[in-house]
């Protein structure tokens, strides 16, 4: 089956004087595989991830600014009903994500495709004080539903043996937090086969924003 890909983008506004440079920062991604009780074999990668650390726009030590970006793949190997990728952030105030610091996924609830039921943090906005983590995702898919409704989706739905998620220059905007402050990706993958429904977090690399 063909790559599935979905592309998010959040333009920013960089600064260029020298006294407010970007720090561009690689990042070295991830993999993760997975062999399930039925032989199913899931394997997660994050690729081509990096963060831009921007001054902040408040010209204060409590205000941090990012851009971040990134590509998240899986593959399966075996049998597959339907499955779900959702990438997003973990991010900290004085507070040791290094451990995930918080499960992998939305503020509220989603359903197996991703479809929030109230509570969606789909936005890297964030108010945060000492000893405090939050986490976001990075889609926000808005379809009509059934009944003609607005609906949202944190993740792409996928079928077959491979599918990918793209984003690139999305905000972390992180205000409250006067010490030090980190941020993390995760990429939470869903997959259903015949037998077995389960869900495969693949963490990457904390990162300083400063």
């Amino acid at each position: 089956m063909p790559w599935l890909a979905t592309a998010v983008t959040t333009v920013g506004l960089l600064s260029t004087g020298a006294a407010h440079a970007d720090t561009f920062v690689p990042l070295p991604g991830g993999e993760i595989s997975r062999t399930l009780g039925d032989g199913t074999v899931v394997t997660v990668r994050l690729v081509g991830e990096s963060a831009t650390i921007s001054p902040s726009m408040g010209a204060t030590p409590v205000h941090r600014n990012a851009w971040v970006s990134g590509r998240a793949e899986v593959q399966v190997a075996g049998g597959i009903k339907k499955g779900s990728i959702q990438p997003g952030y973990v991010v900290g105030c004085q507070v040791d994500i290094a451990g995930g610091g918080v499960d992998g996924g939305a503020s509220g609830k989603t359903d197996w495709e991703g479809n929030a039921s109230g509570g969606l943090t789909s936005g890297g906005n964030l108010s945060l004080g000492p000893g405090e983590a939050t986490s976001f995702v990075i889609l926000d898919r808005e379809s009509a539903n059934d009944y003609g409704d607005e609906s949202h989706s944190s993740a792409n739905s996928f079928k077959g043996s491979e599918a990918s998620v793209t984003w690139a220059d999305s905000t972390i905007g992180l205000s409250g937090c006067a010490g030090y402050a980190q941020a993390r990706a995760f990429v939470k993958v869903k997959v259903q086969t015949e037998t077995i429904r389960t869900v495969v977090t693949l963490w990457g690399q904390p990162f300083s924003l400063g």
